[in-house]
């Protein structure tokens, strides 16, 4: 298949406006958008700049906007991708060069929930157990890739870049549920605010984006019953 792609393209060192330049692939079945972009930055471009490393969907470094949805580029098919194929970078977060974006605030946001076991309970020469249902109950939760998909789908994040997002509330989820965590209180302080979990609208365009099937909306909606729970 020879394909067409119309790819974003934007240095801020040299361009003063984003621009779209396109290229003509041979895709041979199988092929995925990642091994296009491969293609061209190995045997057209090699300026054309982008995040890859896994190949296997299990780091998130090559999400990207691609015909219009988030997905990652190596599970995008290019057989499945009608007419000319348009490849753009993460909605609403800043552009370092053509395809990569800026993560740092996406990181940073993570870290504030405490992203990590919280134990006050000192060690003993036991494990911390836990029943086979309160397991479950992390279930769609641990799964999340950190790709960025689900934040840069959302409009609640679009309208406030201090706004959690999605993937911080799901991590959050995952600690907050987990029965052999400590740390509930200190999370839901954090997540309490007009930044956290109440700017979501459950609009669930985060459910919609993510690569790996999650849906931030519901566990973010588990957490504000919980936070109302405490409260009341």
């Amino acid at each position: 298949m020879l394909r067409t792609f119309r790819i974003f393209r934007f240095d801020p060192e040299r361009d003063k406006e984003p621009r779209y330049r396109e290229y003509q692939v041979e895709c041979p079945k199988g092929s995925t958008v990642l091994d296009a972009l491969n293609q061209i930055k190995w045997k057209q471009d090699g300026t054309l700049s982008y995040r890859r490393s896994c190949r296997h969907g299990i780091c998130g470094s090559c999400a990207m906007t691609i015909n219009g949805k988030n997905n990652l580029a190596c599970e995008s098919q290019v057989e499945n991708l009608k007419g000319i194929i348009w490849v753009e970078p993460l909605r609403s977060f800043p552009i370092i060069k053509d395809l990569i974006v800026d993560m740092d605030p996406f990181f940073d946001k993570l870290k504030a929930v405490k992203p990590y076991f919280i134990a006050g309970t000192p060690p003993t020469d036991k494990e911390r157990l836990q029943s086979p249902e309160e397991r479950k109950l992390l279930d769609g939760s641990y799964e999340c890739i950190l790709c960025g998909c689900c934040t840069s789908s959302c409009p609640s994040f679009w309208a406030d870049k201090d706004f959690l997002g999605p993937a911080a509330l799901l991590k959050a989820y995952r600690f907050i549920f987990d029965s052999r965590d400590e740390g509930t209180q200190e999370r839901l302080v954090i997540l309490d605010n007009k930044h956290g979990l109440w700017r979501c609208h459950t609009i669930f365009n985060c459910a919609e984006a993510c690569p790996k099937g999650l849906n931030p909306t519901w566990a973010i909606g588990k957490l504000k019953q919980k936070v109302i729970r405490e409260k009341f």
